[in-house]
């Protein structure tokens, strides 16, 4: 059986990949994007199939309006995607307030609010899915991300909570957290301005890393976006879907210190409780 999709920046990354693959196995797609132009051929190609929406989650008023249009327009859509992000670069030092409140509002705000619009729709239609690109940047964190880093454990934080909320009305999440993957990501990443104080720092060792090609990206984005379209359409999706070897192994390994420093600590953790309990 087809199904609707929407899904938020489509028109470049992984959300162009996913809209292409959704398209050749038969599905409907509406695309949102800043830029619709960037999405012609795919319109030309698939006609009625591709509903291109010009959105800008920073815009709030706009996410609400766009997915109702969305929801009286195709009726029924079986899965939201909530893709659209960027990288900010750069040692919290340097960042300017601009920056972060950018930020901010694109991949933290922006998810929220997307989420939000669609759940009414999808309680109403009784039930659907609701798939949200992370990072392993939501489990773990690299120098010069923190931006990055605070708006996906932050989304993360969010989807915990609310899929427990709404999972009685038959709506499920997945946050997709892929390791470095082969799209345009690195070279859309917004820079602020370096200080030296930082270049003998880990924060520099990464700038350095990043700028010499030294960082190995180990992921491809089509079998990224096959595996997130696999989970979304299974019957039992898991709540978060690890994606690549660099991702799995530095999340394993930063839950795993993380679990051992908790276990550190069960005697002063429980020694801060009531004693009359």
């Amino acid at each position: 059986m087809t199904k609707t999709w929407v899904i938020t920046g489509a028109s470049s990354g992984l959300g162009l990949d996913m809209a292409r693959q959704l398209l050749a196995k038969g599905d409907s797609v509406v695309a949102s994007t800043r830029r619709a132009d960037l999405l012609s051929d795919l319109q030309r190609q698939y006609g009625d199939r591709l509903d291109v929406v010009r959105l800008d989650l920073t815009a709030v008023s706009e996410i609400y309006g766009a997915i109702d249009d969305a929801f009286r327009r195709h009726k029924r859509i079986d899965v939201v995607v909530s893709n659209a992000a960027y990288g900010l670069f750069g040692a919290a030092e340097e960042l300017t307030t601009a920056q972060i409140d950018l930020q901010i509002a694109t991949n933290l705000a922006g998810s929220i609010h997307l989420i939000r619009a669609a759940l009414p729709h999808l309680r109403r239609q009784g039930g659907g899915r609701i798939l949200q690109v992370s990072s392993e940047g939501g489990q773990i964190a690299y120098p010069c991300f923190s931006l990055y880093h605070a708006t996906k454990w932050g989304i993360e934080g969010f989807i915990e909570s609310v899929a427990q909320e709404v999972k009685p009305f038959g709506i499920d999440f997945i946050i997709a957290e892929p390791g470095p993957t082969a799209t345009n990501f690195g070279a859309n990443l917004v820079r602020a301005d370096a200080l030296d104080v930082y270049e003998q720092t880990p924060a520099g060792d990464v700038r350095r890393a990043i700028g010499d090609g030294s960082f190995v990206v180990k992921g491809d984005a089509a079998r990224t976006v096959a595996a997130m379209i696999a989970a979304a359409e299974s019957a039992a999706p898991p709540l978060r879907l690890t994606l690549g070897s660099t991702a799995y192994a530095s999340v394993s390994a930063a839950l795993s210190a993380r679990l051992a420093a908790l276990a550190a600590q069960k005697e002063v953790a429980e020694s801060a409780d009531r004693p009359d309990l």
